[in-house]
């Protein structure tokens, strides 16, 4: 019995099928290419007939363009960043680009990964909760290869960022929990790698400062639950634990919520006051209930994808450094300012 013919079917195919020349066919599938209507449907007509699919990659080879974005996270664990990449990937599908994402360990050193990076034909880079070192920025330069930071920034003011004010956001943390009576405070930290991590907690301690309250106690999460709770354990097992935590994101403050009411048995709100930053979407669940700052994440986007768009068509635009404003939500893991 004669084997099934699985060969693809090519732009040849269609041409041949259609009365065509291939230009004419990768005409009818280019974005605003010059084809009559009527050209454009029989091509289009004879495609679906033979389950013809056009090839990006052989698109790309003709136009020198990619339309590929790529997108650098510290893994999908955090729920805000899977709500960036899904909110990245719409607004840059809508521009007619498609996202290449590379994952990586947490937020470590970005350049093992930029090696990889820059082997593909992406045209412009968004980096997620990541850094980009000096030696890659200027790499990166003088390849004339877009890049933005997203949620985090760089000493050098070559590379354009969007945050939201980490400095502002620690510190208000800090004036409501010391107004609400609490008399120890603690601090839970990412990696000390993380200008966010860096920026939340210097607004935390300079207000604690400012407002003549005793210094914060210190622990670090490394940015994951589990580390969080130990993080977590290792305070309240201090001759004088604090009556508050505040954690570097909401991930870490679950992870402290875990041990400090499932493990420990203590009321969330009473007892004790827990505050987050980001307000995932768990944060609003009532069995979580958490207190957070809010970070205008849509808004980030959006000023992300503007400013690719604008790199991708001004080489020599200028970077810019976001800051955009956040706000404090208040719900039951925290007390109350009397």
């Amino acid at each position: 019995m004669a084997g099934i013919n699985r060969r693809a079917v090519t732009s040849y195919d269609v041409a041949k099928a259609a009365g065509v020349s291939q230009s004419a066919v990768s005409r009818a599938f280019t974005e605003g290419a010059k084809i009559s209507a009527a050209t454009k449907e029989k091509v289009k007509k004879v495609a679906a007939e033979l389950g013809y699919r056009p090839s990006f990659i052989a698109q790309s080879l003709i136009n020198r363009r990619s339309n590929l974005i790529g997108i650098v996270v510290p893994g999908l664990m955090n729920p805000f960043y899977s709500a960036a990449l899904d909110n990245l990937s719409h607004k840059l599908n809508l521009m007619g680009y498609r996202v290449l994402l590379f994952s990586m360990f947490r937020d470590d050193d970005t350049d093992p990964i930029m090696e990889e990076i820059l082997r593909h034909r992406v045209e412009a880079l968004i980096l997620v909760s990541s850094s980009l070192s000096s030696h890659f920025d200027e790499e990166c330069r003088l390849l004339g290869l877009p890049v933005v930071l997203l949620n985090r920034k760089n000493d050098s003011e070559t590379v354009s960022s969007v945050t939201s004010n980490n400095l502002a956001g620690g510190a208000a943390i800090a004036e409501f929990l010391i107004k609400a009576g609490h008399q120890q405070l603690a601090f839970i930290a990412g990696r000390d790698s993380s200008s966010t991590s860096r920026d939340r907690e210097t607004g935390f301690a300079q207000r604690i400062s400012d407002m003549g309250a005793p210094a914060a106690l210190r622990d670090a999460g490394m940015w994951t639950i589990e580390e969080a709770m130990n993080a977590t354990r290792r305070l309240m097992s201090l001759p004088k634990p604090p009556d508050a935590l505040f954690c570097a994101n909401d991930m870490m403050a679950i992870g402290a919520l875990n041990v400090l009411v499932g493990e420990m048995g203590l009321k969330a709100g009473t007892d004790i006051s827990v505050v987050g930053f980001d307000d995932i979407s768990m944060a609003s669940w009532p069995l979580i209930n958490l207190t957070t700052w809010v970070q205008p994440l849509t808004e980030m986007v959006d000023l992300t994808v503007a400013m690719i768009k604008s790199q991708l068509e001004d080489s020599e635009s200028v970077a810019v450094q976001h800051v955009l404003t956040g706000e404090l939500i208040i719900r039951g893991s925290t007390r109350h300012v009397g």
